[in-house]
Protein backbone atom coordinates (compact mmCIF):
# COMPACT_ATOMS: atom_id res chain seq x y z
CA UNK A 1 0.00 0.00 0.00
CA UNK A 2 1.41 3.15 -1.20
CA UNK A 3 2.15 5.93 1.21
CA UNK A 4 -0.82 8.28 -0.10
CA UNK A 5 -3.33 5.43 -0.32
CA UNK A 6 -2.45 4.88 3.38
CA UNK A 7 -2.71 8.98 4.45
CA UNK A 8 -6.02 9.05 2.36
CA UNK A 9 -7.42 6.30 4.32
CA UNK A 10 -6.32 7.76 7.82
CA UNK A 11 -7.45 10.96 6.82
CA UNK A 12 -10.86 9.96 6.37
CA UNK A 13 -10.50 7.96 9.45
CA UNK A 14 -9.03 9.77 12.34
CA UNK A 15 -9.45 11.75 14.44
CA UNK A 16 -12.73 10.67 14.23
CA UNK A 17 -14.25 8.91 10.38
CA UNK A 18 -15.78 11.39 7.94
CA UNK A 19 -14.71 14.70 7.22
CA UNK A 20 -18.39 16.86 8.47
CA UNK A 21 -20.26 16.99 11.52
CA UNK A 22 -22.83 19.17 13.14
CA UNK A 23 -22.23 22.06 15.15
CA UNK A 24 -25.05 23.69 17.49
CA UNK A 25 -25.42 27.83 16.59
CA UNK A 26 -27.03 28.88 19.59
CA UNK A 27 -26.87 28.44 23.51
CA UNK A 28 -28.24 24.96 24.75
CA UNK A 29 -27.13 24.52 28.74
CA UNK A 30 -29.83 26.30 30.92
CA UNK A 31 -33.13 24.87 31.34
CA UNK A 32 -34.33 27.89 29.46
CA UNK A 33 -32.20 27.43 26.63
CA UNK A 34 -33.86 24.13 26.26
CA UNK A 35 -37.34 25.58 26.84
CA UNK A 36 -37.00 27.87 23.59
CA UNK A 37 -34.89 25.63 22.05
CA UNK A 38 -37.67 22.78 21.63
CA UNK A 39 -40.78 22.48 23.69
CA UNK A 40 -42.43 24.64 24.30
CA UNK A 41 -40.69 27.55 22.64
CA UNK A 42 -40.14 26.12 18.83
CA UNK A 43 -44.05 26.37 18.89
CA UNK A 44 -44.00 29.61 18.09
CA UNK A 45 -41.16 29.48 14.63
CA UNK A 46 -43.75 26.58 13.95
CA UNK A 47 -46.75 28.57 13.47
CA UNK A 48 -44.61 31.77 12.17
CA UNK A 49 -43.72 29.34 9.42
CA UNK A 50 -46.73 28.26 8.68
CA UNK A 51 -48.67 31.42 8.69
CA UNK A 52 -45.70 32.55 6.17
CA UNK A 53 -43.59 30.00 4.68
CA UNK A 54 -41.05 32.50 3.67
CA UNK A 55 -40.10 32.75 7.28
CA UNK A 56 -38.26 29.64 7.19
CA UNK A 57 -35.49 31.31 5.90
CA UNK A 58 -35.41 33.72 9.21
CA UNK A 59 -36.04 30.87 12.16
CA UNK A 60 -34.04 28.15 10.59
CA UNK A 61 -31.13 27.27 8.79
CA UNK A 62 -32.41 26.80 5.25
CA UNK A 63 -31.00 29.99 4.14
CA UNK A 64 -27.12 28.77 4.61
CA UNK A 65 -28.13 25.38 3.59
CA UNK A 66 -27.33 23.24 0.77
CA UNK A 67 -27.53 19.39 -0.46
CA UNK A 68 -25.22 17.66 -1.71
CA UNK A 69 -26.95 14.74 -3.56
CA UNK A 70 -25.92 12.28 -5.73
CA UNK A 71 -27.14 8.22 -6.75
CA UNK A 72 -23.56 7.26 -7.00
CA UNK A 73 -23.77 6.04 -10.99
CA UNK A 74 -20.58 8.12 -12.15
CA UNK A 75 -18.71 8.92 -8.96
CA UNK A 76 -15.11 10.77 -9.97
CA UNK A 77 -13.38 8.79 -12.60
CA UNK A 78 -14.42 5.61 -10.98
CA UNK A 79 -17.63 5.04 -12.89
CA UNK A 80 -21.27 3.21 -10.92
CA UNK A 81 -19.92 2.12 -7.90
CA UNK A 82 -23.29 2.95 -6.07
CA UNK A 83 -24.44 5.39 -3.55
CA UNK A 84 -22.77 4.50 -0.36
CA UNK A 85 -19.15 4.16 -2.08
CA UNK A 86 -19.81 7.88 -3.08
CA UNK A 87 -20.52 9.39 0.50
CA UNK A 88 -16.55 10.48 1.23
CA UNK A 89 -16.96 12.58 -2.12
CA UNK A 90 -20.00 13.83 -1.30
CA UNK A 91 -18.43 14.55 2.38
CA UNK A 92 -15.72 16.28 0.36
CA UNK A 93 -17.77 18.24 -1.33
CA UNK A 94 -19.98 19.40 1.71
CA UNK A 95 -16.65 20.60 3.24
CA UNK A 96 -15.88 22.44 0.34
CA UNK A 97 -18.49 24.33 0.58
CA UNK A 98 -17.64 25.13 4.19
CA UNK A 99 -14.11 25.70 3.97
CA UNK A 100 -14.26 28.09 0.90
CA UNK A 101 -17.42 29.68 1.27
CA UNK A 102 -19.26 28.92 4.77
CA UNK A 103 -21.75 27.67 3.52
CA UNK A 104 -23.26 24.79 5.62
CA UNK A 105 -23.95 21.94 3.39
CA UNK A 106 -25.24 17.86 4.48
CA UNK A 107 -24.61 14.75 1.43
CA UNK A 108 -27.49 12.74 0.63
CA UNK A 109 -26.95 9.71 -1.26
CA UNK A 110 -29.63 7.61 -2.70
CA UNK A 111 -30.88 4.35 -3.34
CA UNK A 112 -33.26 5.01 -6.87
CA UNK A 113 -34.03 2.21 -9.35
CA UNK A 114 -34.46 4.88 -12.05
CA UNK A 115 -34.16 8.62 -12.49
CA UNK A 116 -37.43 9.20 -11.73
CA UNK A 117 -37.38 7.88 -8.57
CA UNK A 118 -34.18 9.81 -8.00
CA UNK A 119 -36.00 13.01 -8.83
CA UNK A 120 -39.38 12.10 -6.68
CA UNK A 121 -37.18 12.16 -3.68
CA UNK A 122 -35.11 15.04 -4.12
CA UNK A 123 -38.26 17.13 -4.71
CA UNK A 124 -39.99 15.65 -1.92
CA UNK A 125 -36.71 16.70 0.40
CA UNK A 126 -36.14 19.84 -0.95
CA UNK A 127 -37.62 22.07 1.19
CA UNK A 128 -35.48 21.26 3.65
CA UNK A 129 -32.66 23.14 1.70
CA UNK A 130 -31.38 26.79 0.30
CA UNK A 131 -30.10 24.75 -2.75
CA UNK A 132 -29.28 21.69 -4.04
CA UNK A 133 -25.78 20.54 -5.51
CA UNK A 134 -26.17 17.32 -7.70
CA UNK A 135 -23.35 15.15 -8.03
CA UNK A 136 -21.33 12.17 -9.59
CA UNK A 137 -24.88 11.41 -11.90
CA UNK A 138 -24.13 9.47 -15.32
CA UNK A 139 -25.04 10.81 -18.58
CA UNK A 140 -27.71 11.63 -20.42
CA UNK A 141 -29.62 10.84 -17.04
CA UNK A 142 -28.17 13.96 -15.28
CA UNK A 143 -30.00 16.13 -18.00
CA UNK A 144 -33.26 15.08 -17.34
CA UNK A 145 -32.79 14.88 -13.64
CA UNK A 146 -31.32 18.33 -13.45
CA UNK A 147 -33.89 19.88 -16.24
CA UNK A 148 -36.90 18.65 -13.97
CA UNK A 149 -35.76 19.56 -10.72
CA UNK A 150 -34.83 22.78 -11.87
CA UNK A 151 -39.06 23.00 -12.72
CA UNK A 152 -40.30 21.35 -9.67
CA UNK A 153 -37.61 23.17 -7.17
CA UNK A 154 -38.33 26.56 -6.27
CA UNK A 155 -34.69 26.71 -4.65
CA UNK A 156 -31.19 26.52 -6.96
CA UNK A 157 -30.54 23.20 -8.33
CA UNK A 158 -26.75 22.94 -10.12
CA UNK A 159 -25.37 19.80 -11.31
CA UNK A 160 -21.39 20.99 -10.44
CA UNK A 161 -20.42 17.95 -12.81
CA UNK A 162 -21.67 19.75 -15.54
CA UNK A 163 -21.87 23.49 -14.91
CA UNK A 164 -19.15 23.72 -12.04
CA UNK A 165 -16.33 22.57 -14.89
CA UNK A 166 -17.81 24.41 -17.38
CA UNK A 167 -17.81 27.60 -15.54
CA UNK A 168 -13.90 27.30 -14.54
CA UNK A 169 -12.88 25.93 -18.18
CA UNK A 170 -14.71 28.92 -19.61
CA UNK A 171 -13.10 31.38 -17.20
CA UNK A 172 -9.47 29.53 -18.39
CA UNK A 173 -10.25 29.50 -22.03
CA UNK A 174 -10.93 33.14 -22.49
CA UNK A 175 -7.86 34.10 -20.84
CA UNK A 176 -6.08 31.46 -22.83
CA UNK A 177 -7.07 33.15 -25.50
CA UNK A 178 -6.33 36.35 -25.26
CA UNK A 179 -3.19 35.36 -24.57
CA UNK A 180 -3.12 33.39 -27.53
CA UNK A 181 -4.06 36.84 -29.69
CA UNK A 182 -7.40 34.36 -30.85
CA UNK A 183 -10.90 35.37 -30.84
CA UNK A 184 -13.81 33.15 -29.36
CA UNK A 185 -16.09 33.39 -32.50
CA UNK A 186 -13.51 32.47 -34.85
CA UNK A 187 -12.00 29.57 -33.04
CA UNK A 188 -12.34 26.39 -33.19
CA UNK A 189 -12.69 23.82 -31.34
CA UNK A 190 -12.23 19.61 -30.83
CA UNK A 191 -14.20 18.18 -28.16
CA UNK A 192 -13.25 14.69 -26.90
CA UNK A 193 -15.80 13.70 -24.99
CA UNK A 194 -20.06 13.84 -24.62
CA UNK A 195 -20.88 13.51 -21.25
CA UNK A 196 -22.13 15.98 -18.90
CA UNK A 197 -19.07 17.94 -18.43
CA UNK A 198 -18.34 18.27 -22.47
CA UNK A 199 -21.90 19.20 -23.47
CA UNK A 200 -22.11 21.63 -20.45
CA UNK A 201 -18.54 23.15 -21.38
CA UNK A 202 -19.47 23.20 -24.95
CA UNK A 203 -23.23 25.00 -24.80
CA UNK A 204 -21.30 27.80 -22.03
CA UNK A 205 -18.53 28.68 -24.51
CA UNK A 206 -21.35 28.91 -27.00
CA UNK A 207 -23.25 31.33 -24.71
CA UNK A 208 -19.26 33.27 -24.33
CA UNK A 209 -19.16 33.95 -28.29
CA UNK A 210 -18.17 30.64 -29.64
CA UNK A 211 -19.90 29.63 -32.89
CA UNK A 212 -21.49 25.91 -32.60
CA UNK A 213 -20.22 25.29 -36.06
CA UNK A 214 -16.37 25.53 -34.99
CA UNK A 215 -17.25 22.92 -32.64
CA UNK A 216 -16.26 19.47 -33.49
CA UNK A 217 -17.33 16.87 -30.48
CA UNK A 218 -16.48 13.01 -30.84
CA UNK A 219 -17.62 10.41 -28.60
CA UNK A 220 -16.47 6.72 -29.12
CA UNK A 221 -18.09 6.28 -32.30
CA UNK A 222 -15.89 9.54 -33.50
CA UNK A 223 -17.09 13.26 -34.77
CA UNK A 224 -20.78 14.28 -33.88
CA UNK A 225 -22.21 15.02 -37.04
CA UNK A 226 -25.10 15.57 -38.98
CA UNK A 227 -25.00 12.74 -40.98
CA UNK A 228 -25.29 10.50 -38.05
CA UNK A 229 -28.61 8.58 -37.22
CA UNK A 230 -27.40 7.22 -33.41
CA UNK A 231 -26.97 10.42 -31.22
CA UNK A 232 -29.44 11.03 -28.29
CA UNK A 233 -31.05 14.30 -28.16
CA UNK A 234 -28.13 16.38 -26.21
CA UNK A 235 -25.62 14.92 -28.58
CA UNK A 236 -27.84 15.93 -31.34
CA UNK A 237 -27.20 19.64 -30.31
CA UNK A 238 -23.59 19.79 -31.37
CA UNK A 239 -23.78 17.84 -35.10
CA UNK A 240 -22.23 19.44 -37.85
CA UNK A 241 -22.81 19.70 -41.42
CA UNK A 242 -18.56 18.39 -41.97
CA UNK A 243 -17.00 15.33 -43.21
CA UNK A 244 -14.90 15.07 -40.59
CA UNK A 245 -15.08 11.70 -39.16
CA UNK A 246 -11.86 10.49 -36.84
CA UNK A 247 -10.37 13.03 -33.96
CA UNK A 248 -7.42 13.27 -36.56
CA UNK A 249 -9.56 15.15 -39.22
CA UNK A 250 -10.89 17.12 -36.30
CA UNK A 251 -7.46 18.18 -34.87
CA UNK A 252 -5.58 19.54 -38.09
CA UNK A 253 -5.87 23.35 -37.80
CA UNK A 254 -7.57 23.30 -34.32
CA UNK A 255 -7.26 26.28 -32.38
CA UNK A 256 -8.28 24.32 -29.10
CA UNK A 257 -8.62 20.55 -27.90
CA UNK A 258 -10.94 20.73 -24.99
CA UNK A 259 -10.38 16.82 -23.41
CA UNK A 260 -13.14 15.07 -20.84
CA UNK A 261 -12.82 11.95 -21.88
CA UNK A 262 -10.08 9.45 -20.62
CA UNK A 263 -6.15 9.16 -20.11
CA UNK A 264 -3.39 9.47 -22.65
CA UNK A 265 -5.84 9.38 -25.52
CA UNK A 266 -4.37 12.38 -27.47
CA UNK A 267 -1.16 10.83 -29.78
CA UNK A 268 1.33 14.12 -30.34
CA UNK A 269 1.36 13.63 -33.42
CA UNK A 270 -1.75 14.77 -33.47
CA UNK A 271 -0.69 17.87 -31.44
CA UNK A 272 1.54 18.76 -34.06
CA UNK A 273 -1.17 19.07 -36.50
CA UNK A 274 -3.34 21.97 -34.68
CA UNK A 275 -3.09 25.63 -35.81
CA UNK A 276 -0.11 27.53 -34.70
CA UNK A 277 -0.77 28.63 -30.64
CA UNK A 278 -3.01 25.91 -29.64
CA UNK A 279 -4.39 25.75 -26.21
CA UNK A 280 -5.15 22.32 -24.83
CA UNK A 281 -7.71 21.96 -21.75
CA UNK A 282 -6.88 17.67 -20.88
CA UNK A 283 -8.66 17.84 -18.15
CA UNK A 284 -9.30 13.80 -18.19
CA UNK A 285 -8.55 13.06 -14.18
CA UNK A 286 -6.00 11.70 -12.54
CA UNK A 287 -4.62 11.12 -15.79
CA UNK A 288 -5.16 13.81 -18.85
CA UNK A 289 -5.30 13.35 -22.58
CA UNK A 290 -2.10 13.67 -23.18
CA UNK A 291 0.98 14.51 -20.78
CA UNK A 292 1.92 17.95 -19.94
CA UNK A 293 5.35 17.44 -20.14
CA UNK A 294 5.15 15.69 -23.94
CA UNK A 295 2.64 18.49 -25.07
CA UNK A 296 5.25 21.06 -24.12
CA UNK A 297 8.04 19.05 -25.89
CA UNK A 298 6.20 18.54 -29.34
CA UNK A 299 4.79 22.34 -29.38
CA UNK A 300 6.47 25.17 -27.70
CA UNK A 301 3.83 27.41 -28.56
CA UNK A 302 0.80 26.65 -26.48
CA UNK A 303 -0.96 27.22 -23.55
CA UNK A 304 -1.91 23.86 -21.53
CA UNK A 305 -4.30 23.06 -19.04
CA UNK A 306 -5.32 19.88 -16.51
CA UNK A 307 -7.22 19.07 -13.62
CA UNK A 308 -4.35 18.50 -11.69
CA UNK A 309 -3.08 20.66 -9.28
CA UNK A 310 0.94 19.26 -9.45
CA UNK A 311 0.41 21.30 -12.97
CA UNK A 312 -0.56 24.80 -13.94
CA UNK A 313 -3.53 26.06 -14.92
CA UNK A 314 -5.77 23.48 -12.69
CA UNK A 315 -9.35 23.50 -13.98
CA UNK A 316 -10.40 22.92 -10.30
CA UNK A 317 -14.39 23.27 -9.82
CA UNK A 318 -13.48 24.54 -6.15
CA UNK A 319 -13.15 28.01 -7.62
CA UNK A 320 -16.55 28.37 -8.89
CA UNK A 321 -19.33 26.08 -6.98
CA UNK A 322 -18.79 27.00 -3.11
CA UNK A 323 -19.24 31.11 -4.44
CA UNK A 324 -21.89 30.55 -7.00
CA UNK A 325 -24.40 29.12 -4.32
CA UNK A 326 -22.96 31.79 -1.58
CA UNK A 327 -24.10 34.40 -4.07
CA UNK A 328 -27.11 32.99 -4.86
CA UNK A 329 -28.43 31.85 -1.31
CA UNK A 330 -27.39 35.84 -0.24
CA UNK A 331 -29.85 37.01 -2.50
CA UNK A 332 -32.30 34.11 -2.30
CA UNK A 333 -32.59 33.35 -6.18
CA UNK A 334 -34.73 30.81 -7.61
CA UNK A 335 -32.33 29.52 -9.62
CA UNK A 336 -28.43 29.41 -11.30
CA UNK A 337 -29.17 30.95 -14.69
CA UNK A 338 -27.15 31.18 -17.79
CA UNK A 339 -26.25 34.97 -16.95
CA UNK A 340 -25.20 33.61 -13.03
CA UNK A 341 -23.03 30.98 -14.70
CA UNK A 342 -21.06 33.46 -17.27
CA UNK A 343 -20.63 36.10 -14.21
CA UNK A 344 -18.83 34.03 -12.40
CA UNK A 345 -16.79 32.67 -15.22
CA UNK A 346 -15.51 35.91 -16.08
CA UNK A 347 -14.96 36.72 -12.42
CA UNK A 348 -12.50 34.03 -11.98
CA UNK A 349 -10.98 35.07 -15.42
CA UNK A 350 -10.52 38.35 -14.37
CA UNK A 351 -9.24 37.66 -10.78
CA UNK A 352 -6.49 35.62 -12.80
CA UNK A 353 -5.44 39.20 -13.96
CA UNK A 354 -4.79 40.80 -10.79
CA UNK A 355 -1.55 40.68 -8.92
CA UNK A 356 -0.86 37.91 -7.29
CA UNK A 357 -1.32 38.02 -3.63
CA UNK A 358 1.53 36.91 -0.61
CA UNK A 359 -1.22 34.26 0.44
CA UNK A 360 -1.12 32.48 -2.49
CA UNK A 361 2.56 32.41 -3.38
CA UNK A 362 3.30 31.05 0.27
CA UNK A 363 0.43 28.32 0.04
CA UNK A 364 1.91 27.04 -3.12
CA UNK A 365 5.63 27.70 -1.96
CA UNK A 366 6.41 29.99 -4.95
CA UNK A 367 8.45 33.31 -5.16
CA UNK A 368 6.57 34.98 -7.75
CA UNK A 369 3.33 34.20 -10.01
CA UNK A 370 1.55 36.26 -13.05
CA UNK A 371 -1.00 36.23 -15.75
CA UNK A 372 0.46 34.60 -18.66
CA UNK A 373 0.48 30.90 -20.31
CA UNK A 374 1.18 29.47 -17.16
CA UNK A 375 -1.20 31.26 -15.27
CA UNK A 376 -4.14 31.69 -16.53
CA UNK A 377 -6.84 30.32 -13.93
CA UNK A 378 -6.55 31.71 -10.13
CA UNK A 379 -5.43 29.30 -7.35
CA UNK A 380 -8.19 27.78 -4.62
CA UNK A 381 -6.32 29.77 -2.02
CA UNK A 382 -6.65 32.80 -3.45
CA UNK A 383 -9.49 34.09 -0.82
CA UNK A 384 -10.42 37.08 -3.24
CA UNK A 385 -12.35 34.80 -5.20
CA UNK A 386 -15.27 34.36 -2.06
CA UNK A 387 -15.91 38.44 -2.65
CA UNK A 388 -15.39 38.33 -6.53
CA UNK A 389 -17.15 35.53 -7.74
CA UNK A 390 -20.21 35.71 -5.13
CA UNK A 391 -21.01 39.46 -5.73
CA UNK A 392 -20.54 38.89 -9.80
CA UNK A 393 -23.00 36.28 -9.10
CA UNK A 394 -25.77 37.88 -6.70
CA UNK A 395 -26.03 41.10 -9.24
CA UNK A 396 -26.05 38.56 -12.12
CA UNK A 397 -29.46 37.35 -10.29
CA UNK A 398 -30.56 40.68 -9.23
CA UNK A 399 -30.13 41.92 -12.74
CA UNK A 400 -32.20 39.09 -14.83
CA UNK A 401 -34.58 38.96 -12.16
CA UNK A 402 -34.65 35.74 -10.23
CA UNK A 403 -33.35 37.58 -6.99
CA UNK A 404 -35.93 37.75 -4.08
CA UNK A 405 -33.21 40.11 -2.03
CA UNK A 406 -31.35 43.07 -2.45
CA UNK A 407 -27.55 42.95 -2.43
CA UNK A 408 -26.32 42.57 0.93
CA UNK A 409 -24.91 45.03 2.84
CA UNK A 410 -21.80 43.45 3.36
CA UNK A 411 -20.89 43.00 0.07
CA UNK A 412 -18.68 42.06 -1.63
CA UNK A 413 -17.68 39.88 1.41
CA UNK A 414 -14.25 39.78 2.42
CA UNK A 415 -13.80 36.95 4.43
CA UNK A 416 -15.84 33.86 5.69
CA UNK A 417 -16.42 36.01 8.98
CA UNK A 418 -18.28 38.60 7.17
CA UNK A 419 -20.83 35.57 6.55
Amino acid sequence: MSDFKQDALDYHQFPKPGKISVELTTEANSARDLSLAYSPGVAEPVKAIAENPEDAYKYTSKGNLVAVITDGTAILGLGNLGPLASKPVMEGKSLLFKRFAGVDSIDLEVESESPQAFIDTVRRIANTFGGINLEDIKAPECFEIERTLIEQCDIPVFHDDQHGTAIVTVAGMINALEIQGKKIEEASMVVLGAGAAAISCSKLLISAGMKPENIFMLDRKGVIHSGRDDLNQYKAMFAVDTDKRTLADAMEGADIFLGLSGPNLLPAELLKTMAPNPIVFACSNPDPEIAPALAHEVRDDLIMSTGRSDFPNQVNNVLGFPFIFRGALDVRSKTINEEMKLAAAYAIAALAKEPVTQEVLTAYELDSLEFGRDYIIPKATDSRLLGIVSNAVAQAAIDTGVASLPLPANYPLKSISDI
